[in-house]
């Protein structure tokens, strides 16, 4: 059973808008350090952001001003909004946490294609 699931992920065009979620499939997403990561073709997977127990979020300065994670305790859910994209933004998205409190990111989703075209 794969732990974590991605999905709002799709085609959209420059400037536009997506908000992918992550949700922890039979498990909870509460107090749970998580993040995003993505990959693109014939590139190393990078962090984009990452949400800390306390729900404070860390971006890298290559992703400052147009990401933003969050959570809903709610939906037991992680989101990632993505604002004015890009064509270098195209990529695979990955969620991951820790899930069992490791102490690393040992949970991963499938990942979800992002593809900003003109």
């Amino acid at each position: 059973q794969v732990p974590l699931v991605e999905s709002g992920g799709g085609s959209v065009q420059v400037g536009g808008s997506l908000r992918l979620s992550c949700v922890a499939s039979g498990r909870s997403f509460s107090d749970v350090p998580a993040a995003w990561y993505r990959q693109a073709p014939g590139e190393q997977r990078e962090l984009v952001a990452r949400i800390s127990r306390g729900d404070s979020a860390y971006y890298p300065d290559s992703m400052q001003g147009r990401f933003t994670i969050s959570r809903d305790n709610a939906k037991n859910t992680v989101y990632l909004q993505m604002n004015s994209l890009k064509f270098e933004d195209t990529a695979v998205y990955y969620c991951t946490a820790d899930l069992d409190g490791l102490g690393y990111f040992a949970d991963w989703g499938q990942g979800t294609q992002v593809t900003v075209s003109s």
